[in-house]
Order: C-alpha cells, then sequence, then structure tokens
C-alpha cells in the first residue's frame, strides 16, 4: 500500500492529520511555559520601575531582548509537551492501533513528526549561535546604561556587592543615591584587608568617564603606616571620595563580551587568540563548552520527539494537565544530566562535545530502544 499512488495519498493524509494533532498543543505550550518563565523576571523589572526609579524605556527593552533567550528553552520544552499530547490522544482513542492495523509502522507514524523536530532544531541554531548571543550582550549594556543613570537600582542592602573592581561593599541601608552605614573591604594579595567604614555615602555617577564615585561622610579608613607600609593605621575623615569602576568594563569603558555573548565565530576567533598567547586547550574548557552547547541545545527538540512519541503511546494520556506533568519530568531530568555534564566539562573531567550531547545521545538512544519495544509489542 504505501508505495502505490493511493497509499502516498493516505501517508499524506495521515501526515498532516498527525502535525495537526500537534500544532495546537505546541504553540499552546509555547505561550504557557513563557509566561511562566516570564513571570518572575517580570517581578524583577516591575521593581526597577516602582522601587528603583528606572524609565519604563529601558525596562521595556529590557523585556525585549529577554524573549529571544526564553524562547531557546520554551520552544524544545513545547516540542515535547506537544508530542506527549497529540500522541497520547491518538493512543488514547486507539488511533494509533488503528493506524497500525492498517500496516503502518510505528516508524512511518513517527516520521513526520521527526522531521518536524529537525526543522525546529534548524531554526534553534541561528537563535542560539547570532540573535540570542546579541540579546545577552545588548542587555547587559542596558544594565549598565542603568547603572550609570541610577546607579544604586542594582545595589541590595544587607548584602555583600562584589560587582565593582577590588572592593567588596557592605551597605545596611539605601534610600535613592543615599547611603547609610557602609563597609568596603580592599582585599590585598599577601597584606591585610583594607578596611573603610563611613556613617552616610552618595553615589555619584560620571558617565563619561564610565565611572562612579562613591562620597563617604563621617567615617574611618585603614591607611599604610608610614613607619611600617605593611600594616595599617585607622585614620578618621569627614568626607572621602573613592572611584568604583565595574567587573564588567574594560580599561577603555566599553563592556567586554563573554562566551554566553559571542557567537560560534567569535567563539572560534577568540579561541585561537587564547591559543596563540600561549593558553594550553586544557585552559579553554569554558569556550569549547560553549560552543557545543549553542549546537546540543539547538537539537533537544529532535532528542525530545524521539523519547516523547513512545512514551505517550505507552502512557495513552492525552489529558493537558497529565502531559504537562510527563514533559515537565522529562525536562528536568534533562537538566539535570545536562548541569552535571557541564560542571565536568568545565573541570575537564571529560571532552566539552561528550559532555554538551550526552543528554541528547541519552535520551534519543533510550528513545528509539522504546520505538523499536513498541514496534514489536504494539502500542
Amino acid at each position: 500500500m504505501p508505495g502505490s499512488r493511493k497509499g502516498i495519498k493516505i501517508m499524506r493524509i495521515l501526515r498532516n492529520y498527525i502535525l495537526k494533532e500537534l500544532i495546537g498543543p505546541f504553540f499552546l505550550s509555547i505561550i504557557v511555559f513563557t509566561f511562566v518563565l516570564l513571570i518572575g523576571n517580570l517581578l524583577k523589572l516591575a521593581d526597577l520601575i516602582i522601587t528603583k526609579g528606572v524609565d519604563v524605556v529601558s525596562v521595556a527593552r529590557l523585556f525585549f531582548y529577554l524573549l529571544p533567550y526564553l524562547l531557546s528553552y520554551t520552544i524544545p520544552m513545547a516540542t515535547l509537551t506537544a508530542c506527549l499530547l497529540g500522541f497520547g490522544r491518538l493512543a488514547s482513542d486507539n488511533e494509533i492501533t488503528a493506524i497500525r492495523a492498517s500496516g503502518i509502522s510505528i516508524f512511518r507514524i513517527a516520521t513526520p513528526v521527526i522531521i518536524m523536530s529537525i526543522i525546529i532544531s534548524l531554526f534553534l541554531i541561528p537563535l542560539n549561535d547570532q540573535l540570542i548571543p546579541k540579546a545577552r550582550f545588548i542587555s547587559r549594556s542596558i544594565l549598565k546604561e542603568i547603572g550609570m543613570k541610577r546607579p544604586t537600582a542594582f545595589l541590595e542592602a544587607g548584602t555583600f556587592i562584589k560587582d565593582f573592581e577590588n572592593y567588596i561593599i557592605f551597605i545596611y541601608a539605601i534610600e535613592g543615591n543615599k547611603l547609610r552605614n557602609i563597609r568596603i573591604y580592599q582585599p590585598q594579595e599577601g597584606k591585610q584587608t583594607r578596611t573603610v567604614v563611613a556613617e552616610e555615602g552618595e553615589i555619584i555617577p560620571i558617565p563619561e568617564k564610565n565611572i562612579i564615585k562613591l562620597k563617604l561622610i563621617n567615617g574611618t579608613s585603614d591607611e599604610p603606616d608610614p613607619r611600617n607600609p605593611e600594616n595599617f593605621c585607622k585614620l578618621n575623615f569627614k568626607t572621602y571620595y573613592m572611584t568604583l569602576n565595574s567587573t564588567e568594563v574594560t580599561d577603555s569603558g566599553k563592556l567586554e563580551k563573554k562566551p554566553k555573548e559571542m557567537s560560534l565565530s567569535e567563539l572560534e576567533i577568540e579561541c585561537e587568540k587564547m591559543k596563540k598567547a600561549g593558553i594550553s586547550k586544557d585552559d579553554l574548557g569554558h569556550i569549547f563548552t560553549e560552543i557545543h552547547k549553542k549546537i546540543s541545545l539547538s537539537f533537544a527538540p529532535l532528542a525530545f520527539v524521539l523519547i516523547g512519541i513512545p512514551i505517550a503511546i505507552k502512557t495513552r494520556r492525552g489529558e493537558r494537565t497529565i502531559g504537562f506533568g510527563i514533559s515537565l519530568a522529562i525536562i528536568v531530568i534533562y537538566w539535570v544530566i545536562l548541569a552535571g555534564t557541564t560542571a565536568c566539562s568545565l573541570k575537564g573531567s571529560i571532552p566539552a562535545w561528550l559532555a554538551m550531547w550526552t543528554p541528547n545521545i541519552v535520551f534519543a538512544s533510550f528513545g528509539i530502544l522504546m520505538l523499536c519495544f513498541t514496534g514489536d509489542k504494539g502500542a
């Protein structure tokens, strides 16, 4: 039958029917998962406007550049959920059994969805390689702009702040640009940590120089003892100025790209630069990890489909709540494995390519075995 014209027509109808069954749950899942992931971020963004006084336009830009990053997670998750819901519904209504009774194998039933997952994966490659790194870097640039306009927007009272080069700052209370009860620690290699304490302070941004001045009022400062420079002596002051430089800004005042903010081509260039600088291959694990991670995560939908189809057929549950529950369980397992292999890759315990591809290989292999078992035993 599959070789005849009638068979081809039947397969086309079957393909369209199965894909139609998955399209609705796919887009619904993208909306649901994106909304869930957005909730926590929206609360933080709203706090910037309401509590910190950041302008709405800057926050809206942050929100816009956050979406591509979320889609890189929600699209694979939605692919898996659509698979579980669609095939679960077909199996629960015995439609899979009826299709197979007509002589169509489980692999032919799965083929259209596998092709769809490959197309989705190919779409995710430029998203993970180009769009998301740019969005990440622009977001950090926006945060830097906000930090220069409202330096206290990202400072939290009651926590140790390590965002400024060479300093660790603890602030007991923050009111606008005014600070209360400040402790500043300056760790020094081979020497005692220098400490500056002040009753009050004020943040003074200087955007044109990409620096922030900290004005301290009524306090004490550790200064080198003229008789023994390795020791400090306490000096009282009424007014004291310090210059704070961000740890993320280069000497030229520009933000330096992190590996997660680079495309594959930029990562390769960075890798070559480091090799020429004499850095060994073993010390480039973070770059190799990021390179393989961008590609492997793009193919997560394919791995999810391969494992999702047999699980859906076996469980025979097409209800949305159960489908979402099973999907979340599988996703959690995937990310736990990925987190473990990523840690091993960064330590150099296993090659980066193996570490990043292990979750996909495990899920795809397990899924193919389950499909074979389903094909032998029936739905």
